[in-house]
């Protein structure tokens, strides 16, 4: 069965998880397309309820080897009875780990029929000049992997084939990290524009005449930082900045896209 209706549903705050979806569902060439992007609480649906003659590609970024919680809340409003869906991941360049395996189980549990799956890789959030973390990822390349991936998709189901396949990944999955109470702050150069408060994804960040950042809602995504014209924005947490060198010293041989079909 040929592909007529596809739905995109994903988290992506800096917009690299969504570069690559939309590259995917260029593969996949369906008829109708539908973007369900729930990066911002006030965008997220009270209820998605998936055909099945739909066909649903999720995506999420990967924080230290798990998908964010965040993003595990707001893809709980998808229930289906056996809609086709492919989890799509992106990370920094280190490892995705149990981050794809969390995704397909989430979508399974949510009435989901996982027939495939990704891992591509996107610059990461605390990539910066000092610190280079897969700097403009995904690329070129990148980009036409994805949309040869969407075009094996396309072919699989039009065969009618929508079997499982073996996804990577352990169960139970890695602990999640503490949180540290902490977030990007702006410097002088801030020209109060409110970028920042528009693409945070928990609203974290409250300007008027002055930038206001909870640590507590704060997840580290780092749009903040990315969408400042004026490199106002920055992240100086010690211990991310540690981590941050870490990756760019041991992380720097670049990574290709793993699929599963």
């Amino acid at each position: 069965m040929p592909c007529k209706n596809l739905k995109i549903v994903c988290f992506s705050p800096t917009r690299t998880t969504r570069r690559i979806l939309d590259a995917i569902a260029e593969g996949i060439g369906a008829e109708q397309l539908e973007v369900i992007d729930v990066t911002r609480s006030d965008r997220v649906p009270e209820s998605c309820e998936c055909a099945g003659d739909d066909l649903v590609i999720i995506g999420a970024p990967v924080y230290s080897g798990r998908i964010p919680l965040t993003a595990v809340e707001r893809f709980k409003v998808l229930k289906s009875c056996g809609t086709p869906v492919v989890p799509v991941v992106v990370y920094g360049n280190r490892a995705y780990e149990d981050a794809l395996v969390e995704l397909t189980d989430l979508a399974s549990e949510a009435g989901f029929k996982p027939f495939g799956g990704a891992a591509f890789i996107g610059e990461h959030s605390f990539s910066t000049e000092k610190t280079p973390i897969a700097v403009s990822r995904p690329d070129k390349d990148d980009l036409g992997k994805a949309r040869e991936f969407g075009r094996f998709i396309a072919a699989k189901l039009a065969a009618g084939d929508i079997s499982g396949v073996d996804i990577p990944g352990d169960r139970p999955y890695k602990e999640r990290s503490p949180k540290a109470s902490a977030s990007p702050i702006s410097n002088d150069d801030c020209q109060l524009c409110g970028a920042c408060e528009r693409v945070c994804p928990t609203a974290a960040i409250a300007v008027g005449s002055l930038v206001e950042t909870d640590p507590d809602k704060c997840i580290f995504c780092c749009a903040c930082v990315k969408v400042c014209a004026f490199d106002a924005r920055k992240l100086e947490v010690p211990r991310l900045l540690e981590v941050s060198q870490w990756l760019a010293d041991n992380f720097s041989e670049c990574r290709e896209p793993e699929t599963f079909i």
